[in-house]
């Protein structure tokens, strides 16, 4: 079982930055990819970043790339979500997701098995 916690959400305004926090129990954290996603009201939860076990296997929607960047911490069991230039039409619940292992192609919500509690991001105009 993994269990994730995720911080650092918060109400900013247009072109601010924020950076999320998302803590994972669990002993093999370093073997998992992460990702984050997200959910607006009314609308189905979209992938925004992921990463794998290395620092080089990261992807991102379209929307995001050269704003949002996702690192990790294996020695903290801790992922992070950098968003800068931050627009109103960011604005969702943000949720980390894990899975064992690590593939290409995981950028659907039903691809991940453990999931965070989402921590809610608001950008104004």
């Amino acid at each position: 079982q993994v269990q994730l916690v995720e911080s650092g959400g918060g109400l900013v305004q247009a072109g601010g930055s924020l950076r999320l926090s998302c803590v994972a129990s669990g002993r093999t954290f370093s073997t998992y990819t992460m990702a984050w996603f997200r959910q607006a009201p009314g609308k189905e939860r979209e992938f925004v970043a992921r990463i794998g076990w290395s620092v080089g296997s990261t992807y991102y929607t379209d929307s995001v790339k050269g704003r949002f960047t996702i690192s990790r911490d294996n020695a903290k069991n801790t992922v992070y979500l950098q968003m800068n230039s931050l627009k109103p039409e960011d604005t969702a619940a943000y949720y980390c997701a894990a899975r064992n292992g690590y593939s290409r192609t995981w950028t659907g919500p039903d691809e991940y098995d453990y999931w965070g509690q989402g921590t809610q991001v608001t950008v104004s105009s």
